[in-house]
């Protein structure tokens, strides 16, 4: 897979009767279409992070997760078709305690580990400790000199990959909106855009952190945060998201992922059906892929006997 080259992706006109009704535009841009793995925002982030890597001469990408971590699983399959190794520092100790029974009910950690990624499995105490500076020179000593990506993949060369998301023949939107996890690519979105343009972000969990997060990569205030879509936090959702994804995917047949895309096209409906949209508004939303995770929710739905996601 090719990390050297401008990859644009086709915007999708989402039809249905609200959108009419209200006289707003709504398209979707297929970032999931990439990649099967490395989707979306993953690639974007991915792609500055890996140039600098050969550059610097590292052999080895080392980054951080949960066990369903769309990040993990991208960074693993982008080492591998890069010709670097990879290692994971995944948070919860106790998934490593038998990795044969851990691999065969994660398919994130299986495919990663098929990719080659060596694992490392911690305490969520300790993973607390990712970015201190004793902790990474402790994974030093152990790992070597190792290329750092943090948590999410987020810093300023993701953000700047994440700029060639839109481009020239987006500017004829008002509104940009996507789904917000550590604030990487809406830092790129929001430095990409143009004057009369608008970024809205979707956070997929609670708390008001987000803010000081994007300011670290973006001086621009042409943005807002909704922060009311988030369905309790990160990876909650409920019936009423699911059936919401299902409808979605019925009526224009894009699959959207419940931690993160699914939550943000529920909001911009949301926030469409409450007139905070101008008549005549032209909306993005950008779809950063992550439809991996989809199996991992549905294992939990299914013990509930709760409705799954179709996919």
């Amino acid at each position: 897979m090719d990390f050297d080259f401008q990859k644009p992706s086709k915007n999708q006109q989402i039809h249905l009767p609200l959108l009419e009704e209200k006289k707003v535009e709504l398209f979707i841009k297929r970032e999931d279409l990439i990649h099967p793995f490395v989707s979306g925002n993953k690639f974007r982030k991915l792609k500055y992070n890996l140039r600098a890597a050969k550059e610097q001469q590292k052999a080895t990408l080392l980054t951080f997760g949960g066990a369903f971590s769309n990040h993990i699983l991208a960074t693993a399959i982008a080492a591998q078709l890069n010709g670097f190794k990879s290692i994971g520092i995944i948070r919860g100790d106790e998934l490593g305690r038998d990795l044969a029974k851990t691999l065969a009910s994660n398919s994130t950690l299986r495919e990663a580990h098929r990719n080659g990624m060596l694992f490392k499995f911690i305490s969520r105490e300790a993973y607390r400790e990712k970015s201190e500076k004793s902790f990474l020179n402790q994974l030093k000593e152990t790992y070597g000199n190792f290329y750092l990506i943090p948590e999410g993949g987020t810093n300023r060369l993701a953000s700047k990959g994440c700029e060639e998301i839109v481009t020239k023949e987006d500017s004829k939107f008002d509104y940009i909106c996507c789904a917000i996890g550590t604030g990487g690519t809406i830092s790129g979105l929001i430095n990409a855009a143009e004057i009369h343009q608008k970024i809205l972000g979707f956070p997929a969990l609670k708390g008001n952190f987000l803010q000081d997060e994007i300011e670290k990569f973006t001086t621009k205030k042409n943005w807002q945060l909704a922060t009311s879509y988030h369905f309790g936090g990160y990876a909650k959702y409920n019936e009423v998201l699911i059936r919401f994804i299902n409808q979605f995917s019925k009526e224009n047949q894009i699959v959207l992922d419940p931690i993160y895309t699914g939550k943000m096209l529920f909001g911009i409906l949301d926030l469409i059906s409450k007139d905070y949209f101008p008549v005549n508004s032209n909306i993005l939303a950008i779809h950063t892929g992550g439809l991996q995770g989809i199996e991992g929710v549905n294992e939990k739905l299914k013990k509930k006997n709760q409705e799954l996601i179709h996919i």
